[in-house]
């Protein structure tokens, strides 16, 4: 035994009242055991994982339990009785963790690489020369290209697939007993996620370190766990052995969760949700329609982007002479027809991003054209810019940072429709907003509510309301479903195709997750390393791929097995 659980209550004290949001768990596992959890964003998995550590929120409040844990020195101590001083002395030494975004958990103003040396001379004798050369080795391991250049690189230099990579050098490079891992592998792609698995599974084998892993992807849970718990509003509706469960689950919500997800098979015009599961009959309807084919025979050109280049120049060497040139895009040409979902896969770093934000005039490029309704945008006028910055509308793919946690809900949408002279009045913006959220399925009380009172889910609701305001015609979604639940997911993925149908908007849909841009897309352009690898139709690129990268992608897609 490493960690025994017992009887876990957490919640948090609100108007005088405490309200459960971890309700009267336990589980335990053993030494060299990997442990993973399954439930919907709110279902209490982080809250268990934070508590471990003694993380949790300063509202949060431990009700009642025990974690009891045995030490490296055949002690079992429980971990909640701990005072502050004992605690830090198991953090990063014996207990490890990886939070799913690297953004908030790396100091923005101090270098990667000295980020990561910290953890080791904090916890051992090391000399700093050689902490250095260990960090550049684990750089090394965890698959990031240059390990020099992102050692002495700031967080922001780098793309969200490389820190989070940095993110598990620091979780690891102390050899931990436990490591927890809270979505670690959200925001890498197919190949890069594969690598990491494989990694964490080969540092296990070698150390016995058992790892306590959350994630909302099942076919990576089927891979790496040998037990797992399915969590939901609190409470532990199903655990076991992970494949005995993920091949037969007995809970209606366990068997929602498997098939929310989309698969290189899924043909339907809509996915299936919880509800058709939980709490009711299985809508078996909903997965047997044929998606729905509105091609045209002569499609209209809406965007048409032609040799598109975009280079980078590291500031980190721009004292010595010869800078160091990052090609983001190189030569990029495609044309993206009204009405159609273009989805654009490959791995982090590729200049899937950078593609998107320089269509949305986020950055400019070096050369090259875009245009638009057949207007090069770079001719535009004052005057036809704003229209086209109305027009195109852009969803971040992390909602949490793209919202203004000092602004209401309401003022956020509506602060887009003010900036835009949209609308005369005060009255007419309001109703707007209101509008906009009942399109994105939620009520008039969520006006008044900051970002942090809502779910990922919700939270990505009003970042699609905030873009929908506009009536936009090209939305580019950039990742924006790959830090949602499975459940949520499956929402808003059928959201974004409703919307599609009674707005006949066009996207640009960029994902890691080739099978939800094989669902989503008429077709699909592959890119690797700034390049154009192929682009067709999306059918075509999932059953006869035309290069080794594409046929490399897709035979790293991870099915429940």
């Amino acid at each position: 035994m490493l960690i025994d659980i017992k009887n876990l209550e957490i919640g948090f004290k609100r108007n005088l009242k405490f309200e459960k949001v971890v309700n009267n768990i336990s589980f335990s596992f053993n030494k060299g055991e990997i442990l993973g959890v399954v439930g919907e964003s709110g279902s209490g998995k982080s809250l268990s994982a934070l508590s471990i550590l003694k993380l949790l929120p300063q509202t949060a409040v431990i009700n009642k339990g025990q974690i009891l844990y045995e030490n490296r020195k055949g002690e079992i101590v429980d971990l909640l009785k701990l005072n502050e001083r004992k605690i830090r002395n198991i953090r990063g030494k014996e207990i490890s963790m990886i939070f799913q975004e690297p953004m908030t958990s790396l100091n923005p103003v101090m270098k990667c690489g000295k980020q990561v040396a910290e953890e080791i001379l904090i916890h051992t004798k090391i000399k700093k020369k050689d902490a250095k050369n260990k960090v550049i080795q684990f750089f090394c391991e965890v698959k990031l290209p240059q390990p020099e250049r992102i050692y002495n690189s700031y967080p922001h230099e780098l793309s969200g697939g490389q820190r989070q990579r940095v993110m598990i050098a620091m979780a690891i490079i102390c050899n931990p007993a436990l490591l927890i891992a809270d979505e670690p592998t959200t925001a890498l792609d197919v190949i890069v996620q594969n690598s990491i698995l494989e990694l964490l599974k080969e540092l296990q084998r070698k150390s016995e370190m058992s790892i306590f892993f959350i994630s909302h992807d099942l076919a990576v849970i089927s891979k790496l766990a040998d037990k797992i718990i399915i969590m939901n509003k609190g409470r532990i509706v199903e655990s076991g052995d992970a494949k005995k469960i993920l091949k037969h689950p007995k809970h209606p919500y366990t068997q929602g969760l498997l098939n929310c997800r989309p698969t290189l098979k899924s043909n339907s015009l809509r996915l299936p949700v919880l509800s058709d599961f939980y709490g009711q009959k299985k809508k078996t309807n909903i997965v047997a329609k044929q998606k729905i084919n509105k091609s045209n025979n002569e499609p209209k050109v809406l965007l048409k982007v032609k040799n598109l280049n975009k280079t980078f120049v590291d500031r980190t060497f721009s004292i010595s002479k010869k800078k160091n040139k990052q090609v983001a895009l190189k030569n990029i040409s495609f044309e993206l027809y009204k009405g159609e979902t273009l989805g654009l896969v490959g791995e982090s770093g590729c200049g899937k991003t950078t593609l998107g934000q320089i269509v949305i005039s986020l950055l400019k490029s070096d050369k090259g054209e875009i245009e638009y309704n057949g207007k090069e945008i770079g001719l535009l006028r004052k005057k036809e810019r704003n229209k086209y910055k109305q027009k195109v509308q852009i969803i971040f793919q992390d909602p949490n940072s793209s919202l203004n946690p000092k602004l209401t809900v309401g003022k956020i949408i509506y602060e887009v429709l003010k900036v835009h002279n949209i609308e005369k009045t005060v009255n007419e913006r309001k109703r707007k907003v209101f509008m906009m959220l009942n399109k994105v399925k939620l009520d008039n009380s969520y006006y008044n509510r900051y970002p942090h009172e809502l779910s990922g889910g919700q939270q990505q609701r009003i970042g699609i309301a905030r873009a929908l305001v506009l009536n936009p015609e090209l939305i580019i979604c950039d990742e924006s479903v790959s830090a949602l639940d499975v459940s949520i997911q499956a929402e808003v993925l059928n959201l974004l195709n409703d919307l599609k149908d009674e707005f006949g908007f066009t996207y640009i849909f960029i994902s890691h997750d080739l099978s939800v841009v094989k669902y989503m897309s008429d077709r699909v352009m592959v890119m690797r390393k700034g390049e154009i690898v192929e682009i067709n139709k999306a059918d075509e690129i999932y059953n006869s791929p035309a290069s080794e990268y594409t046929k490399e992608l897709i035979s790293a897609i991870e099915e429940i097995s």
